[in-house]
This record gives structure tokens, sequence and C-alpha cells, in this order.
């Protein structure tokens, strides 16, 4: 099954969190089970319809690694893999 995002939202595969502490010891993401705040975009929809009818360009296309708002992901879960769906609006940056 895949997934086809609609208007201006984008599929997230969340990317690990792994943290080095100043000693250089890797903390690995099962540590905190906090929500990552970063992912690899793996799908964007077509963009927002605006009241004219036209549609505006998304801001990220697939394959961009990017930074997120930490609560503004919805969880969906597709052949055990975890997917996040994000609006548009709600990434903060690209990470170069």
């Amino acid at each position: 099954m895949q997934l086809r995002p609609l208007n201006d939202r984008l599929i997230v595969k969340p990317l690990p969190k792994e943290e080095v502490t100043k000693s250089g010891i890797i903390l690995p993401d099962t540590i905190d089970k906090e929500r990552p705040e970063q992912g690899e975009v793996v799908a964007i929809g077509p963009g927002k319809l605006t009241p004219e009818g036209q549609r505006l360009e998304m801001s990220v296309k697939v394959g961009d690694k990017v930074v997120f708002k930490k609560y503004s992901p919805d969880e969906v879960k597709v052949d055990d893999q975890e997917f996040l769906v994000i609006s548009d609006s709600d990434i903060l940056a690209i990470i170069e």
C-alpha cells in the first residue's frame, strides 16, 4: 500500500535521533520516546488550493531532509513502517 498526500500535505519518514554526549557516548533514539523533529520527505501533495482555484507550489521536494514542529505531525503506519503526515506550513527548515 502507498500513501498519496492531498493538498498541502506531505509524507515524511522520521529520521532516527542519535545524540552524542560531550564524552563521545552515542545515545540511541530509544532512550527518549519523544517524537522526532526531523525526517525525509517521501511524498508531497499537489499544493494548497487558493480560493481562485490555483495551486500554490510546495516549499519542499521528495528527498529533502526537513525540520518540523514537534507536535504537528499525524502518525500513520503502513506495512509496519511509521510515517508522519505534515502540512507544508508546519515545516520549519530544510536541512542542507
